[in-house]
């Protein structure tokens, strides 16, 4: 038994896996103004309710860089008092038993790897589409962090006069089109023309960002989670289209593009890390 969180600025989310299976699951909304301890404490109150003497493990992922090693988190996204936290000390003192931290998106891919689409493939992508743009790496059957958990960000590349994230992410649609992503897709599935092309635009530049992708890594498997998922058919065709014109066609012709299928999938590939 382990438990996985999926810690974020608007909420904490604590997952007990049994195996391959979430036996029980809270949610609560994370202080993410409130001081340093503050949220510390918050987050071990969560684990306390939950922790029993079958827990062997704590697995978190957080939406920033971390020393994974030593489980520091930097300048975490949304709770700007996490400028440097030695979470994995603080937890395993506390509760005495192994805490291991990664990036979220990390999270999200080696879930995929371990309980999803990834399951029988060697190397998988895994990208979070919403707010911004989030990417975790499986390379050989192992999860690749770099450094600081920072490998393949690939949201961050440049891409026309910003990067990909500016135009894979939500924003694409509040700055281009003055609409949000949600709207825009209940126009276009009541066939609203405007709409299926603010779609059709916006699944060019994922199908760009995947190109950029199979550049550097040449992947088995992509898979994409974040709540633009969910709308993942109105982008596909334009999407696939673009990543047709990938040079190398073998690359193309052996690729899985799959949209995330896996509930809580970042709270399994948390425990997943312990």
């Amino acid at each position: 038994m382990k438990i996985g969180i999926d810690l974020g600025g608007t909420n904490m989310r604590l997952g007990l896996v049994d195996g391959s299976t979430i036996v029980r699951k809270e949610i609560i909304p994370c202080p993410a103004h409130e001081p340093e301890q503050v949220v510390i404490d918050t987050l071990v109150a969560l684990i306390a309710k939950h922790i029993t003497p079958a827990v062997t493990g704590i697995g978190i992922g957080v939406p920033t860089l971390v020393d994974a090693e030593r489980g520091i988190v930097y300048n975490a996204t949304n709770i700007p008092s996490w400028r440097e936290v030695h979470l994995k000390d603080i937890l395993e003192r506390h509760f005495g038993i192994p805490v291991a931290v990664n990036n979220d998106a990390n999270c999200f891919a080696l879930g995929e790897k371990c309980f999803g689409a990834g399951r029988e493939v060697s190397s998988l992508v895994g990208l979070t589409l919403g707010t911004g743009v989030g990417s975790g790496l499986v390379l050989d059957g192992r999860l690749y962090c770099g450094r600081n958990t920072g490998a393949g960000e690939v949201g961050e590349l440049p891409y026309l006069d910003s990067n990909f994230e500016a135009y894979c992410s939500s924003g694409f649609f509040v700055r281009q089109y003055a609409t949000t992503g949600k709207d825009a897709a209940v126009a276009a599935r009541a066939g609203n023309p405007e709409a299926l092309e603010i779609w059709k635009a916006f699944g060019i530049n994922v199908g760009r960002l995947i190109k950029a992708v199979m550049f550097a890594y040449d992947p088995d498997t992509i898979v994409i989670g974040g709540g633009i998922s969910d709308a993942f058919d109105l982008y596909k065709d334009a999407m696939l289209a673009e990543v047709a014109t990938f040079p190398y066609s073998e690359s193309v012709r052996h690729l899985s593009i799959t949209p995330s299928r896996l509930a809580d999938v970042a709270i399994l590939g948390a425990s997943a890390l312990v």
